[in-house]
């Protein structure tokens, strides 16, 4: 059986929707050879390259004809995280959009991790940039703390206006206090402070 061959029935193994990566295939052959495979099955259609060194083997929409469904920039963040066994948060404007506090999508996200600065581009143009910080910023109990402190750390303490404090609000309702209350240290005093009124 041809090497492509082999990748591509993994490949299929792996379900339409999954990202992966060369480095998934090295029991089968060379480097240049999985390389190789790998551009000849997106030549032919086959799977998707999202970025450099990561493909994906989309899903097909043919119930509205849309055809081939990309991965979303947090699939394949998510992916990566698996892959490289670090934390990956979004932050900056990115993390204000997650939570809502921003309807428009930036171009350039930006996550910080514990794992390797890099940058990516992605196949519609967007950017993803890791920054990496050190382990005690991603150290929060609660996914959800972690979240509003990035996002209200790159508004600033002087932007906050009373519709993000009411989003605040709106969010933390559905998250255990006890789960938050873990996470003041982490949290700069105005944040700790917008959070814990937020609970009162």
């Amino acid at each position: 059986m041809s090497i492509i061959t082999q990748i591509e029935d993994r490949i299929k193994s792996f379900g339409r929707g999954s990202i992966f990566y060369p480095d998934d295939f090295l029991d089968l052959g060379t480097s240049e050879a999985i390389r190789q495979s790998l551009t000849r099955l997106c030549k032919d259609e086959k799977i998707v390259r999202v970025a450099q060194g990561i493909y994906c083997y989309p899903q097909i929409d043919e119930e509205l004809g849309l055809g081939i469904i990309m991965p979303t920039t947090d699939e394949i963040v998510r992916s990566l995280a698996k892959r490289d066994h670090a934390r990956i948060v979004p932050t900056g404007s990115y993390a204000q959009h997650v939570l809502g506090l921003s309807t428009q999508i930036p171009l350039n996200c930006v996550y910080m991790t514990d794992g390797s600065a890099r940058h990516l581009e992605l196949y519609n143009g967007r950017k993803i940039t890791f920054k990496r910080t050190t382990p005690k910023n991603l150290s929060f109990t609660s996914k959800l703390a972690m979240l509003i402190t990035f996002a209200l750390k790159s508004l600033g303490k002087m932007n906050i206006e009373q519709t993000v404090i009411k989003r605040i609000r709106e969010l933390l309702k559905n998250e255990p206090k006890s789960e938050v209350m873990k996470d003041l240290s982490l949290m700069p005093e105005w944040i700790r402070n917008i959070v814990t009124e937020a609970y009162e």
